[in-house]
């Protein structure tokens, strides 16, 4: 039997075909074979934007752009897998975020070069020749280059690709959550991933929870509940599903009753990175709106955070931009998976102490911080939007809040003496107001706004104003 060993020449050229084969077929749907619900008309759609069939070569960067958890990297990924092939040459960059700030963007070039050029040894360049190895070779080939969660416009930037000199035919397809980025970058096209359909998020569901086409008649039952929690995101419906996998209904009813105050942390983590970009101004108002605000009118949420000192016309753009939250209607509305995680930032503040939580929204919290006394500097807003009958609260609990600056009540029934409220307050609605004056060591110094429809009160203060 004689064995053909071919020369090196001979071995490389082989080696050489068999990736042009590999590549030429692709890897279509490679690795996400589960995840696959409903996606391929939606990498359809991707594919049409990058109009890689037109005589014209308008198109050159394509921004995918959605929520944390929405699937935006699934969708890339797989786009990327079905159309590299018709590349000179293509790169998949994970993570650009992660890369610039351990390495900055000669650490992004670098991959960049890797993977398109093949070039290796690439630690023996300086900065300024990677960065000439990028302008000088990357614009002479018809070249994919998608970046995948952008964070910062530096990050685009420094690269030293020029979208407009690209070579005919080549492609940039940028990841991100912030759709301003896109828009100052130049892309040419703004995809905005949505959120699955409701037979699509139940399919996916199904994958996931399920090993086997038998299922336990009790945990189909609370599949809506699963659901209605996870709103369609994605990643809630795998989280949850592989969670659930293999067990039995009463746990099922166990998990969806904690999750009702102590969400899923491997989806609030992902969630929490979009929040963790914010100025304090924006953090401030996507906190609001979690625990105040959502389904409200934008008019009157504006008017109040403006009073708040918030900067709403450009705090609230920026919280559209990066998927935190939507208008419609004139409302302003947030994914449940994100109120949550608002919410829970605030309550892990101080997990057993109301009081000590920066805000508070429901009336049980409300009622032991007053009946307790226990409130503290911390509590900057109380907004309780829903009038309790039958309920009576010591109002001397509110003295000890100095720092509150927004105060929405609908109630009458207090008992005690309401002698101090804090001097920070900028903001004051209270309905059904009881008493017949202010409090009397309330100066007022920062107030913006004071409404008190159906109030009985017949006079600012009571005898002479204590300064």
């Amino acid at each position: 039997m004689l064995l053909f060993f071919p020369s090196r020449p001979e071995y490389g050229e082989i080696e050489r075909i068999v990736h042009a084969v590999i590549k030429t077929l692709g890897h279509q749907f490679s690795g996400f074979v589960d995840d696959l619900i409903g996606m391929q008309p939606r990498v359809q759609a991707l594919e049409d934007n990058l109009r890689l069939n037109s005589n014209s070569d308008n198109i050159q960067v394509l921004g995918i752009w959605g929520m944390s958890g929405i699937g935006k990297t699934t969708h890339a990924t797989v786009l990327y897998d079905k159309i590299s092939h018709r590349f000179d040459a293509s790169c998949f960059i994970e993570n650009v975020s992660k890369l610039y700030k351990d390495g900055g963007n000669t650490a992004v070039q670098k991959q960049i070069i890797h993977q398109t050029l093949d070039e290796k040894n690439l630690d023996v360049y300086s900065p300024f020749e990677i960065a000439g190895i990028v302008r000088n070779r990357l614009h002479n080939i018809k070249v994919l280059v998608v970046l995948d969660n952008v964070d910062q416009l530096e990050e685009l930037q420094e690269l030293a690709i020029n979208p407009k000199l690209l070579f005919k035919g080549s492609r940039m397809i940028i990841i991100t959550r912030d759709e301003h980025i896109l828009k100052v970058y130049g892309a040419h096209v703004i995809h905005k991933v949505s959120l699955l359909n409701d037979h699509d998020a139940r399919k996916l569901f199904y994958t996931k929870a399920f090993k086997s086409e038998e299922q336990s008649s009790s945990c189909v039952e609370l599949i809506p509940e699963v659901l209605k929690y996870a709103q369609c995101l994605p990643l809630a419906i795998r989280v949850m599903g592989s969670f659930l996998c293999t067990r039995e209904a009463d746990e099922w009813r166990d998990i969806l009753n904690r999750l009702e105050n102590s969400p899923d942390n491997k989806i609030m983590n992902v969630l929490q990175i979009s929040v963790d970009g914010l100025e304090y101004e924006e953090k401030e108002i996507f906190l609001h709106v979690a625990c105040f605000f959502k389904g409200e009118r934008l008019d009157y949420v504006k008017r109040i955070l403006d009073c708040c000192g918030l900067y709403p016309l450009i705090g609230v753009k920026r919280l559209i931009e990066k998927s935190l939250i939507t208008i419609r209607d004139q409302e302003i509305l947030m994914h449940d998976m994100l109120q949550n995680l608002g919410k829970k930032m605030v309550r892990d503040r101080s997990p057993e102490e109301p009081g000590s939580r920066s805000r508070i929204w429901l009336y049980k919290d409300f009622f032991h911080v007053l009946t307790t006394e226990t409130g503290t500097e911390n509590v900057k807003a109380i907004v309780l939007s829903q009038k309790r009958k039958n309920s009576e609260y010591n109002v001397n609990g509110l003295s000890k809040m100095k720092r509150l600056t927004l105060l929405i009540l609908y109630h009458s029934k207090f008992s005690g003496n309401l002698d101090y409220l804090s001097d920070r307050l900028r903001y004051l609605l209270w309905h059904d107001y009881p008493f017949s004056s202010l409090p009397p060591y309330f100066t007022a110094s920062n107030l913006v706004e004071l409404n008190m429809p159906n109030s009985r009160i017949k006079y600012l203060w009571e005898g002479r104003k204590v300064p």
